[in-house]
């Protein structure tokens, strides 16, 4: 937070930056803003960075396969896919692999999947 309030950026763990010019603010409700805001940002910017790493990298995989498999909606940390019923085994493997494997943390990263007709009988 000192980091953030002194250079004016908060960053993510793999380095974005978020300019915080709220915290220098003299209006005591906009400096409070821009603590949450830097606050956030290394947490919320950081899974954003995570997100989208993955979504790369099982893209890379559905195009190395020649799958027929697309991705067709990401909403906050969920990853929507049309798959055809003979590449939901591999799709399942590929997803799995990727989104626990994007990046190397003390704490494993767990993957909950889901499979339906539509995005509701996923869940």
């Amino acid at each position: 937070m000192e980091k953030a309030k002194s250079c004016g950026v908060s960053t993510t763990l793999f380095g974005r930056k978020r300019p915080v010019p709220e915290l220098r603010s003299t209006d005591r409700n906009v400096q409070q803003a821009g603590r949450r805001i830097a606050l956030n940002m290394p947490i919320q910017g950081t899974a954003a960075d995570l997100m989208k790493k993955a979504m790369i990298d099982i893209r890379r995989g559905i195009a190395a396969q020649n799958l027929r498999s697309r991705m067709t909606l990401q909403v906050h940390d969920e990853l929507v896919f049309e798959v055809p019923a003979e590449e939901r085994t591999g799709m399942e493997t590929l997803v799995r692999e990727a989104m626990e494997n994007v990046w190397a943390f003390k704490v494993p990263l767990k993957v909950t999947l889901g499979w339906g007709a539509n995005w509701a009988d996923c869940k």
